[in-house]
């Protein structure tokens, strides 16, 4: 009986170039900065609605 080999042991890891890398982070921090912009002006809006104002 021939055995075929399962398939983690014929798929390679695809080696990315660092400039992917690093473009990738870039993306996923500044998704997350401004994200994190968006919560923040809800916020305050919410206050601001609510009588709370910075003086």
């Amino acid at each position: 009986m021939i055995k075929s080999p399962s398939p983690s042991q014929t798929l390679k890891p695809i080696k990315s170039p660092w400039w992917k890398k690093v473009g990738w982070m870039l993306l996923i921090w500044c998704s997350s900065v401004l994200a994190l912009l968006a919560v923040s002006m809800l916020f305050r809006m919410m206050m601001t609605a609510a009588g709370m104002k910075s003086h």
